[in-house]
């Protein structure tokens, strides 16, 4: 599906708000400046964050327990092998929605059941987000 612009992107993340239950987990794959912190802004801002979004590179999670359901937002593009993820906690969070950016830092099978979206720049402000659907998300893919 294209993105026409950033509203579309950001618009696209609250859509995507609406079809998150406890445990899911979404990872997004794309070229920086692709819009995947922009997705995520709009997922959380729907949810109901009012605060600042910033991308979690240097922290590499970023955690909005306050939110129903929570959400852990990662950003892997620092992580160098897939042996450090055993330091981020991110296997225990069945209760929570982990959002994970380059997440094949960690390895493709790392989250086997996740939403993987994929973010393509197509021109200055145009993206192209393509999904690999898994079975629990049959039925709430994509999103109307």
């Amino acid at each position: 599906m294209n993105l026409n612009d950033e509203a579309a992107t950001l618009a696209m993340g609250a859509k995507l708000a609406g079809l998150l239950k406890a445990g899911d987990v979404i990872t997004m794959t794309g070229d920086l400046g692709a819009g995947k912190t922009t997705l995520v802004r709009g997922l959380l801002h729907a949810l109901g964050h009012d605060g600042e979004v910033p991308s979690p590179s240097f922290a590499i999670v970023q955690p909005y327990e306050d939110l129903d359901p929570p959400v852990w937002h990662a950003d892997l593009y620092r992580v160098e092998s897939a042996s450090e993820l055993a330091e981020l906690g991110l296997d225990s969070l069945a209760d929570s929605v982990l959002v994970v950016e380059w997440p094949e830092r960690a390895g493709y099978d790392a989250w086997p059941d996740a939403l993987r979206l994929s973010l393509e720049i197509t021109g200055p402000r145009r993206r192209r987000l393509t999904a690999q659907v898994p079975a629990a998300w049959e039925g709430r893919w994509p999103p109307r």
